[in-house]
């Protein structure tokens, strides 16, 4: 039995959602070939001797790849059986399933994936599928196969202060989550449930990693503290183990607070910096993102960190249907007021909300009348926001930030440069610019950790 696995995007990392399932399928006897397209070129050859073809779609972008890739498949290979597997396939099956795709798998895949591959290889390919389209069971993981894919090194780094940069793997210790974020695309498929991985596994994923020359590991859970006695013991572990590794998590800005009493041991234990999904400093957005969390509560969770001596990485939805000029000017005053213009990656001052298909945003009335027809193509509830001048400031941000990365001009420049456009944008005179304060001195090198590939939804 002949598998291709497939993926498009995974924000610069080595694709944990390969080399999990290629772990199963090879124990089953399979023979698997693993193509990560935002690495290597797409082959051919290994395409048109699969019998069975899957992607993977963690994430709106990838998702968009590989349908755009699904034609070429066809052409090259119609026998082979098509399959989408991860967080948007679900969401997005009866498009897919418009497109060809036989099999939809979401939620804890691997064992889906196991079942649908031994259907095929019995020759059973053709009848509807009988594998769950969601999965939430509690499976017993295998240690990812990473054999055959693209080295550690050609992804993304992290870049120290100083300029070193450090290889860095990828693992994951949980997924779902125990929170309801409407806008959040994890809900629609776990609905407040989350999965721990074996901490035997995640450990035996970073010792092959560390083999492998990874100096730094950065924890893909969308929330490392949903299971805090899982994740305490695992990094003290990791610590133990492997003192000279560092790594990254993401936590809610709740979590953080709940249990600041552990921000010490993320600390101690080699974390160079946590990121945090923010998305805004505007309460009544938070409100209808159902974060859980305010304004006030982000402006401590920043002291905080600062008395523990740790980094925080602030991500944001600054572009919504309910933001302003004031409003977005109001988020970058804090920024430098809080001096976090190095903390936050300039793609975060361009992200314009998505609304995606099963989105919690649509229980909303005024989402519901706001938003156009779902569209297929874009996989999204298109949405414009009431002022035109919102909607060609989020196009002039995305625009300064695109032509900044290319350039590689520092985080903090890319910030001033967007924050002459949105107070040009908003009229903004010269006694309001000046109560801003003199720009900062624009660091030509990294003043906090971070990974060096932009982030993207």
């Amino acid at each position: 039995m002949r598998v291709v696995l497939i993926s498009a995007y995974e924000m610069g990392r080595q694709p944990f959602g390969l080399a999990s399932p290629v772990a199963w399928l090879r124990a089953q006897g399979a023979e698997v070939t693993c193509v990560d397209l935002s690495r290597e070129s797409f082959t051919e050859a290994a395409v048109r001797a699969a019998d069975f073809v899957a992607f993977y779609v963690p994430m709106h972008t990838a998702t968009r790849l590989a349908v755009a890739l699904l034609p070429t498949i066809r052409e090259i290979n119609p026998r082979a059986h098509l399959c989408f597997y991860g967080l948007y396939a679900p969401v997005n099956e009866s498009y897919l399933r418009k497109l060809g795709v036989q099999t939809i798998l979401g939620g804890e895949f691997e064992e889906g994936l196991s079942a649908v591959v031994a259907r095929v290889a019995a020759g059973d390919a053709k009848s509807e599928q009988s594998e769950p389209v969601i999965s939430l069971a509690r499976q017993q993981f295998l240690a990812p196969d990473r054999r055959g894919l693209v080295a550690l090194e050609k992804y993304a780094r992290v870049v120290m202060p100083g300029g070193e940069s450090r290889t860095v793997g990828y693992t994951e210790a949980s997924r779902g989550c125990k929170h309801l974020c409407r806008h959040c695309p994890v809900v629609p498929v776990y609905n407040g449930v989350f999965r721990v991985v074996n901490r035997d596994v995640v450990l035996e994923d970073i010792r092959r990693q560390v083999a492998a020359g990874a100096q730094h590991i950065t924890f893909g859970d969308p929330d490392f503290f949903n299971g805090i006695g899982h994740a305490l013991p695992l990094i003290e572990a990791l610590h133990r183990e492997f003192p000279q590794v560092t790594y990254d998590v993401t936590i809610k800005i709740e979590h953080l607070l709940k249990h600041e009493d552990h921000l010490a041991n993320l600390r101690d234990t080699g974390c160079l910096f946590v990121t945090s999904a923010v998305e805004s400093v505007d309460d009544q957005v938070l409100d209808k993102f159902d974060k859980h969390h305010t304004r006030a509560d982000f402006l401590r969770v920043i002291e905080l960190f600062r008395e523990a001596g740790l980094t925080l990485q602030p991500t944001f939805v600054p572009f919504t249907p309910w933001t302003t000029l004031s409003k977005y000017c109001e988020l970058l005053e804090l920024l430098r007021e809080q001096s976090l213009t190095e903390n936050v990656a300039p793609i975060q001052l361009a992200i314009r909300l998505l609304i995606p298909a099963g989105s919690r945003l649509l229980n909303l009335p005024e989402v519901r009348e706001l938003v156009g027809p779902f569209d297929e193509a874009a996989l999204v509830y298109p949405w414009k926001n009431a002022g035109s001048r919102v909607e060609a400031l989020c196009e002039k941000v995305q625009q300064i930030v695109h032509a900044g990365e290319k350039s590689n001009q520092s985080r903090t420049r890319i910030f001033e440069h967007v924050a002459e456009a949105a107070y040009l944008a908003a009229g903004a005179n010269n006694e309001h610019r000046l109560k801003m304060g003199a720009p900062p001195i624009l660091a030509s090198r990294a003043t906090i950790p971070y990974l060096n590939e932009p982030w993207y939804c």
